[in-house]
């Protein structure tokens, strides 16, 4: 189970209400990764079309292309306006017009500090089936991650960002 929370902040009424939802999981070489995913319930001011085309428009501010290549922004010195800082069993992730602060399970940090990046993806379809509060099973999410969400999202690397010490 995943525990699902609001990002809070700069956030239009044509979005919703943006969700974010946390996992580790294998990522095909055998070692886990951290994912992060960012989504809509859907309770926007405008139709699920409407509300797409704003998470597109979110993405693109962002510097991140929908249904595309995965975005790299790992690259040493690389100025990326999409950040992921993590510290204190928390993933702070900053984006244009959004940010969020996600308690994250401590098998998602070991997987974010192992690889030194996470998977973060943008959802353009909204998941209007969730409601804050609420655990999502991993089936549901499984459920949700069709090939068809998954097209449809934006994909990035992110680097693990800490605080100096």
């Amino acid at each position: 189970m995943t525990s699902l929370q609001a990002a809070q902040g700069g956030i239009q009424q044509q979005l919703g209400t943006l969700s974010v939802v946390g996992w580790a999981g294998e990522y095909g070489d055998g070692r886990d990764m951290a994912f992060l995913l960012v989504f809509s319930l859907g309770d926007g001011t405008g139709s699920q079309e409407e509300t797409a085309a704003a998470l597109r428009q979110l993405a693109g501010t962002a510097g991140l292309t929908v249904g595309g290549d995965v975005v790299d922004a790992t690259s040493a010195g690389r100025q990326f306006p999409v950040t992921a800082l993590v510290e204190g069993g928390q993933v702070a992730l900053t984006m244009p017009k959004m940010s969020v602060q996600y308690s994250t399970p401590p098998e998602w940090i070991a997987a974010a500090q192992d690889r030194g990046h996470i998977y973060f993806l943008l959802a353009t379809r909204p998941w209007s089936q969730v409601h804050l509060g609420n655990e999502i099973q991993q089936e549901a999410l499984r459920e949700f991650l069709s090939e068809e969400v998954l097209s449809t999202s934006a994909h990035c690397l992110l680097p693990v960002r800490r605080l100096a010490r």
